[in-house]
C-alpha cells in the first residue's frame, strides 16, 4: 500500500456545492475545503432547473484550488438527470426534483405497472419526484425524444471530467428504474413505463476507476476519477464511524435518511405499506431507509426571516415549551419551497396544534416535531429488518444542531453520537483511498479510521418515554 495520497471530494449538495481536498494516511485523515459555492436553483418558462453549468465551474475552480491530487470522487442528491444528445451535448438545464411537473403522476404510474411489482423489482420507497416518476411526466418532451444517453447528475460530472459514459449503482438504485435483486437496470419495467431502455448507461461500482481527466480542462496532477458512492447518502452511510453492525444512521442535512445497513434488501408487503427504501451501498450492502423531511423546514424558515442568528434562535427554541405544537413534516404541502413558517403555521391549524407565534416557536415547533419523526423511523426500521439497535448515529449538517440532536436521543430513548459533521467528504475519500491502495479492508476497517481520526459527540438520553410516545400519537403514530 502506499503510505498517503491527497484527494480531491466534489460535494454537490441541495442548496450548496464545495471541492473538499484530503490527506489520507495511516492515523490521518484531514479535510480542507477548497471552494464551496451556491446552488440556487433557476425557474424558466414555470419550470425549476438546476443551474447545473454554474455547479460545474464551481466543481472546476474548486479542483484547481485544491491543487495537485491523484484522484477526484463525485457525490451528489439523487434522482435527477440530463439528457445528452448524439454528440453529446447536454439537452438543457436538469429539472429540479421539486418542480411540480410530477404532481399526481407517481399515483398514476403505480396504477399502471402495480404498487406491489415496482416496489419488488427495485425497493424503493415511493416519493412524487422519483427518476421514474419525472421521466413519465416528461413523455412526449422534444429534449426526451431527441436524447441518446440519460445521466444522473454525479455522472454527468464525471462524463465532463473524463469524457466516459456511466452510471455508479448507489445512485442508478434510486431512481426506481433499477432491479435491486439482479442489480441490472430493470429493462422490463422500463419498457412497461413506455421509456427506452436504450437511455441508460452500462453500470458501475463504487471504487471502479472512471478515468483519467481530460487534459483540455488543464487540472494539475493528471488526476483520475474514481467512482464513489455517489448518492451522498450513500457516501455519508460510509462515514458513519459505528462500531459493530447494531446501530442506525441519521444522514441530516435537507433530508434525514433513516435506516440501517444490511446485507439484503426488504421487500415484504409491511415493508412497502411502510413506505420504507432499498438502495444500494458500498460494497453491496443495503442501505435499508426511510426518507424523512430533514432540515428543509428550518432552512426554508431562514431564508424566509433574513439574516438571522441561528445559535441564539436554538437557544430560544431550547426554552420554547417542549411538544407544544407538533406537525408532520412528510406532508407534501412542505415540499416546495416559500413560505415555510406560514405554511407550519397552517399545518398546526389544521391539525388544531397551537400556532406558533414567533420565530423560536416554530423552530421549537420543526424540531420537535422532526425527533419524532426519528423516533417513528428508527422504531418501524428494527420491526421491519429486525435488526435490532443500541445507538443512533447522526451525520452531517443535523450532527451541528445540539438541541435536535438531545431531542432525537430522548425520542429514541438511545445514545446519539454526533458527527462527523462531513461524513459525506469523508466517506467520499475513503472510498477512494482504498481504491488508490492507501488504506485497506472492508467497511469496519473504514470506520475505524473514522474513529480514530474524528470527533463525536455523545448525547445521552434523558426526559420520559411516555411524553413522547404522547406527542407520538398526536400525529397518528402509535408505539
Amino acid at each position: 500500500m502506499s503510505a498517503e495520497a491527497h484527494v480531491a471530494a466534489v460535494d454537490l449538495g441541495a442548496s450548496s456545492g464545495r471541492v473538499m481536498a484530503a490527506r489520507v494516511g495511516s492515523g490521518r485523515l484531514e479535510l480542507v475545503e477548497t471552494h464551496r459555492f451556491r446552488n440556487d436553483p433557476v425557474r424558466v418558462a414555470g419550470t425549476l432547473h438546476w443551474d447545473v453549468l454554474a455547479l460545474y465551474r464551481g466543481v472546476l475552480d474548486g479542483l484547481r484550488s485544491a491543487g495537485p491530487v491523484a484522484s477526484i470522487g463525485i457525490d451528489t442528491w439523487a434522482v435527477d438527470y440530463g439528457l445528452l444528445d448524439a454528440t453529446g451535448a447536454l439537452l438543457g438545464n436538469p429539472v429540479h426534483y421539486r418542480d411540480g411537473r410530477t404532481e399526481g403522476v407517481g399515483d398514476r404510474v403505480a396504477r399502471q405497472l402495480g404498487p406491489e411489482r415496482l416496489y419488488a423489482t427495485t425497493g424503493l420507497q415511493h416519493l412524487p419526484f422519483n427518476t421514474l416518476y419525472q421521466l413519465v411526466a416528461a413523455a412526449d418532451t422534444p429534449p426526451l425524444a431527441m436524447a441518446d444517453r440519460l445521466l444522473l447528475i454525479p455522472d454527468l460530472i464525471a462524463y465532463w471530467l473524463t469524457g466516459e459514459i456511466g452510471a455508479e449503482v448507489t445512485n442508478a438504485s434510486t431512481t426506481q428504474l433499477y432491479d435491486l435483486r439482479r442489480r441490472a437496470w430493470a429493462t422490463d419495467l422500463i419498457l412497461d413505463a413506455g421509456i427506452r431502455p436504450e437511455l441508460f448507461p452500462p453500470l458501475r461500482e463504487p471504487g471502479t476507476r472512471i478515468g483519467p481527466v481530460l487534459p483540455a480542462l488543464g487540472l494539475p496532477g493528471e488526476p483520475a476519477v474514481v467512482a464513489v458512492g455517489s448518492h451522498d447518502t450513500a457516501s455519508a452511510v460510509v462515514g458513519v464511524p459505528a462500531a459493530g453492525e447494531h446501530f442506525a444512521y441519521i444522514s441530516c442535512g435537507t433530508w434525514s435518511l433513516v435506516g440501517v445497513e444490511l446485507d439484503a434488501p426488504v421487500l415484504s408487503e409491511p415493508s412497502r405499506r411502510a413506505n420504507f427504501t432499498n438502495e444500494s451501498g458500498v460494497d453491496g450492502t443495503i442501505r435499508y431507509l426511510r426518507n424523512v423531511m430533514g432540515l428543509w423546514p428550518l432552512q426554508e424558515s431562514l431564508r424566509g426571516w433574513g439574516s438571522t442568528d441561528l445559535p441564539a434562535l436554538l437557544r430560544q427554541a431550547a426554552r420554547e415549551p417542549a411538544f407544544r405544537s407538533v406537525v408532520d413534516l412528510d406532508d407534501p404541502a412542505f415540499l416546495p419551497p416559500g413560505d415555510m413558517p406560514g405554511r407550519v403555521a397552517d399545518a398546526c391549524r389544521r391539525a388544531g396544534e397551537p400556532v406558533p407565534a414567533t420565530p423560536a416557536a416554530t423552530v421549537r415547533c420543526i424540531l420537535d416535531s422532526l425527533a419524532l419523526a426519528h423516533r417513528h423511523a428508527v422504531r418501524q426500521v428494527q420491526l421491519l429488518a429486525g435488526r435490532h439497535v443500541d445507538a443512533v448515529h447522526v451525520v452531517g449538517g443535523g450532527a451541528r444542531n445540539d438541541l435536535l440532536c438531545q431531542l432525537t436521543a430522548d425520542a429514541c430513548g438511545l445514545p446519539v453520537f454526533a458527527g462527523p459533521v462531513e461524513a459525506t467528504a469523508l466517506g467520499n475519500v475513503l472510498v477512494q483511498a482504498r481504491a488508490l491502495g492507501v488504506v485497506g479492508g472492508d467497511l469496519a476497517a473504514l470506520r475505524t479510521v473514522l474513529r480514530e481520526t474524528q470527533q463525536i459527540v455523545r448525547y445521552e438520553p434523558h426526559g420520559a418515554g411516555t411524553t413522547w410516545r404522547a406527542a407520538a400519537r398526536r400525529l397518528g403514530w402509535e408505539d
